[in-house]
């Protein structure tokens, strides 16, 4: 493992440290867990880091992007446009027409109005898309944050599709070729897991039988956990390839000969171990009773989207010492009361210039934070195989000046 003292000598703090041994290690352990013949596609908004992504590339995962900018860093990777998947609900037609020009064939499709875009986004550049009907079906399983079930802006309700089934097939420029489903994120533990990957395959048997939906591709989706900011290890699912094989058996024949594709999709299962945030004790002081413990990096730089309910940041945990701890708020170096990382947390006896280290940072990080808020320098990242520095980098957010011709060139 790195040390990251020395990383914070040689780099400067606050810094974020990804270990691709660690990636690696996690995508093996839940290759192990899943069926196999499967797909696994790695979602890029929980790490674009390009060394990141590479490493993910190199370890047989596909892309799974809901951006141009997250396709670029893909593509750049070496990613295969063939590998990509394009999500995400709101795509422009820009984008759409943008992908489809960089070979990106695979898409889901969140609503009819979006499929019949996409399909003439195609026609225009004669090709076809190939495209997976995200659905918002029954929500099955314990979850820290639940994707379908409810009204929601992600996918096209299971009663809609099956009321009127041929208004998804045969878009021109589109074929349909599954579903996608994603009902939950982040499982509570594995026989949540189990029951929503279960209850997946029950509807994309239903909606085959019963709405006559092709099933050539099903994306499971995840719900593979980890911890976030804070010391402990990601789950094992010692379970899950049984149980899902038995269930694939019974409803999705043909899965283990390639006739059925299944997919599944992770992001912070598979990189959030791998990273470490460092950051420098500023100040620690008193106020009404409490202590406050001041550093270099807040929000800006892990996780800004807690303020969103993305993320529950308010309990980010330093990792333990050998010495004794104490109650502290942990809080940055922002002009808001807002910029608070953990409240009433155990802390190392600490002193101004000393580091703490929260670990479990390798997902929804520093690219799903605030980074321009105030416009502090983002952290250093620096990227390491066993002890070796594979790279470190400094994200710049800067302005580009733009034309009405430019724009216009992009639309057209």
């Amino acid at each position: 493992m790195a040390d990251v003292s020395d990383l914070v000598r040689r780099y400067g703090s606050p810094l974020y440290v990804y270990e691709l041994d660690r990636v690696e290690q996690a995508c093996a352990d839940l290759r192990a867990a899943l069926p196999a013949p499967s797909t696994l596609y790695y979602s890029l908004k929980a790490n674009s880091h390009p060394a990141v992504v590479e490493c993910l590339r190199g370890a047989g995962c596909r892309a799974e992007v809901s951006s141009t900018g997250e396709l670029g860093v893909a593509l750049d990777a070496g990613f295969a446009a063939a590998d990509c998947l394009y999500t995400g609900p709101g795509k422009t037609d820009e984008e759409m027409a943008f992908a489809l020009a960089r070979g990106v064939r695979r898409f889901s499709a969140e609503s009819v109005g979006e499929l019949h875009r996409l399909g003439r986004a195609a026609t225009a550049t004669g090709t076809e898309a190939t495209v997976l009907l995200r659905i918002n079906g029954a929500a099955v399983g314990a979850t820290g944050l639940r994707m379908t079930g409810v009204a929601s802006q992600f996918g096209v309700d299971e009663e809609e599709v099956r009321a009127d089934p041929a208004a998804f097939t045969g878009v021109p420029g589109t074929r349909l070729s599954g579903v996608h489903l994603f009902p939950i994120s982040n499982a509570r533990d594995e026989d949540s897991l189990i029951a929503s990957l279960r209850a997946g395959v029950s509807l994309a048997a239903r909606l085959r039988d019963e709405a006559g939906l092709p099933m050539n591709v099903v994306d499971l989706g995840g719900g593979f956990a980890a911890p976030y900011a804070r010391p402990g290890t990601r789950p094992s699912y010692p379970r899950l390839r049984d149980a899902l094989r038995s269930a694939l058996d019974a409803e999705l024949p043909g899965w283990r000969t390639g006739d059925v594709e299944i997919a599944f999709e992770s992001g912070r299962h598979l990189v959030g171990e791998s990273g470490r945030l460092a950051a420098t004790v500023q100040e620690v002081k008193s106020s009404r009773g409490q202590t406050f413990v001041v550093l270099d990096a807040g929000v800006n730089h892990l996780g800004g989207l807690s303020g969103l309910g993305r993320l529950a940041l308010a309990g980010a945990t330093p990792d333990p010492d050998d010495g004794d701890t104490a109650p502290a708020t942990v809080v940055g170096p922002l002009c808001t009361p807002a910029d608070v990382l953990g409240r009433s947390v155990r802390v190392p006896a600490v002193e101004v210039g000393r580091t703490l280290v929260f670990s479990n940072t390798g997902a929804y990080g520093l690219n799903a934070s605030l980074v321009a808020f105030l416009g502090r320098p983002a952290p250093a990242e620096v990227v390491v195989r066993g002890t070796d520095v594979v790279s470190a980098t400094r994200l710049r957010l800067t302005h580009e000046p733009i034309t009405e011709d430019a724009v216009a060139s992009e639309r057209a």
